[in-house]
């Protein structure tokens, strides 16, 4: 394939792909709202669950992941002095690995909260 047969092909994926996933948001809304009025609920009364550690979780995932970035970048350019491009790897495999640790140390607070809170309603 050229790139000007790639640029077709890509010039009618992109809209069909785009109109697809605007279709299926909008027809999940709505069975979502027919679901809800099945059961006797009130679609316009319905707000969605907040979530008080998401601003947590996303700030312990940022953190993570620049903590893997710097550190690939210094084990880069101080211990393996290497310019290759099999270095992405080292890249991806730390971002990934601080960003999971940042989420799992999100995860022990919440639980760590949420017991305490179990626990101060039991003394009451």
């Amino acid at each position: 394939m050229g790139a000007g047969e790639l640029g077709v092909l890509a010039g009618i994926i992109i809209p069909l792909s785009l109109f697809a996933m605007i279709f299926g948001i909008v027809y999940l809304n709505k069975r979502e709202k027919l679901a809800m009025i099945e059961r006797n609920m009130d679609p316009r009364s319905y707000k969605p669950q907040s979530a008080p550690y998401q601003n947590l979780k996303w700030g312990l995932l940022l953190i993570g992941s620049g903590i893997g970035l710097f550190l690939a970048y210094v084990l880069n350019r101080g211990i393996f002095n290497s310019f290759d491009d099999d270095v992405f790897f080292l890249y991806v495999a730390l971002i990934a690995i601080f960003g999971g640790a940042g989420l799992f140390l999100s995860y022990r607070i919440e639980k760590r909260e949420v017991l305490d809170k179990e626990e101060l309603y039991k003394e009451k």
